[in-house]
């Protein structure tokens, strides 16, 4: 039932791979939850904000080829933060 809403409440899952959007709806389905026991919807907007960014990327297809291609570069160890590189 859950996927039969989605599309109309949340447009964007249209861009999301069938599996992603099983993926989102379980995800979302046990944050309500989470959310409704604490009295607190913060975590279902963050996931929804999270999701809502990886619908953006499989709807840009330039996008997603720059963040899927293994470009074979290693640009070597991330200094930590806060520290000069």
């Amino acid at each position: 039932m859950v996927l039969d809403v989605l599309p109309a409440t949340f447009p964007w899952v249209r861009y999301l791979p069938a599996h992603e959007v099983r993926e989102f709806s379980v995800e979302l389905v046990d944050a309500l939850g989470a959310a409704t026991s604490l009295d607190n919807t913060a975590g279902v907007a963050q996931l929804l904000t999270e999701w809502r960014h990886t619908a953006e990327v499989h709807a840009d297809p330039e996008l997603y080829a720059a963040l899927t291609t293994d470009s074979g570069e290693d640009y070597g160890p991330v200094p930590e933060p806060g520290t000069a590189a």
